[in-house]
């Protein structure tokens, strides 16, 4: 990956990290007022599943950063990384969770019925990611293991020579 697309992705991430603080600072407290109405436990629910799915996506964005960085110094193919990858593994499940849970929370309501199911999909399509990020690893998993393979081999090979 080049210097380009990296600088590139970190400021798509520093924006997305400074909009999901406005939405923290400012829409969830106008969402807290607009459900006035609702019922208390309603209220709360809904509150917090926005708040923790900004969060999901907060955890999210830190981790590729941090993956980008290993990328810019070279040294992505470590143990290392296996522990940001499986971060962001449990915030698109915990995301796909927040969103299910939002569905089950609206379906009794006068929420549309054609709302409720497009949140489902998305939820269903949260969880599809989570699965394509699992498949990722055992990618990187496999291309440490030729680098740590070629690693050795050189190292053979300049013993020998």
């Amino acid at each position: 990956m080049g210097r380009t697309a990296i600088a590139i992705l970190r400021v798509v991430i520093a924006l997305a990290l400074a909009g999901s603080l406005i939405v923290q600072a400012v829409l969830v407290p106008l969402l807290w007022q607009d459900l006035d109405a609702a019922p208390p436990a309603a209220r709360i629910a809904v509150t917090a599943i926005a708040v923790a799915g900004v969060g999901t996506m907060q955890v999210f964005a830190v981790c590729v950063w941090r993956l980008l960085t290993r990328v810019r110094r070279g040294s992505i193919f470590q143990e290392r990384s296996f522990r940001d990858v499986d971060v962001i593994t449990g915030a698109v499940v915990a995301a796909s969770a927040l969103l299910l849970a939002l569905a089950v929370l609206l379906a009794p309501g006068g929420t549309a019925p054609g709302v409720v199911g497009l949140i489902c999909g998305a939820s269903v399509v949260l969880a599809g990611m989570a699965l394509l990020v699992v498949v990722l690893k055992a990618l990187l998993r496999q291309a440490i293991a030729r680098e740590d393979e070629a690693r050795a081999l050189r190292d053979e090979l300049g013993g020998v020579i």
